[in-house]
């Protein structure tokens, strides 16, 4: 118990706090699991002049180097976000031998190979927890207790801005601009929020997700992306009528067959479904191996204490390592490079909605141009529309692939009965 583990921490903003305030409160608790104490004897900011009451009795500095060159820090916990300098940080400490912990899922998604072969090589651990799901433990399940399995999908809430957008617009009816801007207000969306609402922070921890699952390298590249703001409220109603609720999914599937599957969109999700419940800004991920069958984790996504306690989690693993003289216990093999299925391929149900002209015959064209494109309809709605002489079409089809579905939506677009596709949206049934 004599022993001392220092640690270098890069960043004191929300997440960066809350590591500080987690090893303060639960020091005897931390000490007594790892058998050595954690310290922070070094944190990285940008103002050194800056008063922190947060980093009370800590050394503060605006120089990396100063962590870079101090023999005494063994682990470096990057919280300062972002690509650069964040990922170069990281790199140069493990050629220090130090080991690096971090939240950064932006790096690990584009350059996550680039960091497990430089702890590799450096005989370091480099560990990411709380880059995915913020305090719901994801990462370390898929690298060790799940390992038995062959994994077949994962697929998640893993966005929380979104989650209470779309949650917002099924409780209350109010349109996409509405609850965007009650998520601004909330302080659940950034002022530019495109990252969430364009789904790209879901692809990063989709990529994340479905390199460790399915034991391959996906490249954020890889990741089909489309994102909620095309989601109104009357579609938000049709999912309701027709038993499903609308969720913005990150999903990844490995078939035998086509390859590894990983996208991220907006979905129809059927109220039985154990994400559907999933609601405000909860994540969760739903996973299925051959072995376990199908498995949940659910819990706050972001926050400075939950994302926290991963963080801590991750401190604790690499302090039991350097305890035992040894490192990276599950290593990450990506050298069998499965192919990447490519997004038109792929297979859903899909909801279609059409507004059209409203006369006879019009019903039996638009089935007629489905059937042109090999596409079967599961079931068919057909609406007045408040603009006179038009109805709304909506169809759920069978499971298509995605280029039989671009071809309908070809031809729809040179029907003269239809006026506008007002959505296509998957939906995700088995």
């Amino acid at each position: 118990m004599s022993r001392e583990i220092k640690l270098g921490l890069l960043g004191s903003g929300t997440v960066g706090s809350g590591v500080v305030q987690v090893l303060r409160e639960n020091i005897q608790e931390i000490t007594a699991k790892v058998g050595a104490k954690l310290s922070i004897k070094t944190v990285l900011v940008r103002d050194a002049g800056k008063k922190r009451p947060q980093l009370e009795n800590l050394q503060v500095t605006e120089n990396f180097q100063d962590i870079l060159d101090d023999a005494e820090i063994s682990i470096v916990v990057e919280l300062m976000g972002g690509l650069h300098p964040a990922r170069e940080y990281m790199l140069q400490a493990m050629e220090h031998g130090k080991s690096v912990v971090t939240a950064n899922k932006d790096v690990v998604a584009q350059f996550g190979r680039e960091m497990f072969e430089m702890a590799e090589k450096h005989g370091v651990d480099f560990l990411f927890e709380a880059s995915v799901g913020g305090g719901i433990p994801i990462i370390t399940p898929l690298k060790q207790c799940l390992t038995a399995n062959r994994m077949t999908e994962v697929m998640g809430i893993v966005n929380g801005t979104t989650n209470y957008m779309l949650t917002r617009m099924s409780e209350s009816g109010a349109d996409y601009a509405s609850v965007l801007k009650e998520a601004q207000e909330k302080g659940y969306a950034e002022a530019n929020p495109s990252a969430d609402v364009d789904g790209l922070d879901a692809a990063r921890k989709a990529a994340i997700l479905a390199t460790l699952a399915f034991n391959t390298h996906i490249d954020l590249k890889d990741v089909y992306v489309e994102g909620i703001t095309g989601i109104t409220t009357e579609d938000i109603e049709y999912a309701r009528e027709l038993g499903y609720v609308v969720k913005l999914l990150a999903i990844g599937k490995d078939s035998q067959e086509k390859g590894v599957d990983v996208r991220v969109h907006p979905v129809f999700l059927p109220k039985s479904h154990p994400l559907a419940s999933v609601n405000g800004v909860y994540n969760a991920i739903f996973v299925r191996g051959n072995a376990i069958g199908e498995a949940m984790f659910y819990g706050p996504g972001a926050g400075s204490l939950p994302t926290a306690s991963s963080v801590v989690a991750d401190i604790i693993e690499v302090a039991r390592d350097i305890l035992s003289d040894t490192f990276g216990r599950i290593h990450f093999n990506d050298t069998n490079q499965k192919k990447v299925c490519p997004i038109e391929e792929t297979e859903s149900s899909y909801y279609v909605r059409l507004l059209v002209d409203d006369k006879p015959g019009v019903l039996g064209a638009i089935a007629t141009t489905f059937g042109n494109a090999d596409v079967s309809l599961q079931s068919v709605i057909q609406t007045k529309q408040s603009i006179p002489g038009y109805a709304e079409i909506v169809a759920i089809t069978h499971r298509v692939r995605h280029a039989n579905i671009l071809q309908a939506e070809t031809k729809f677009k040179a029907l003269p009965v239809v006026n506008e596709i007002r959505n296509i949206i998957r939906v995700e049934n088995e």
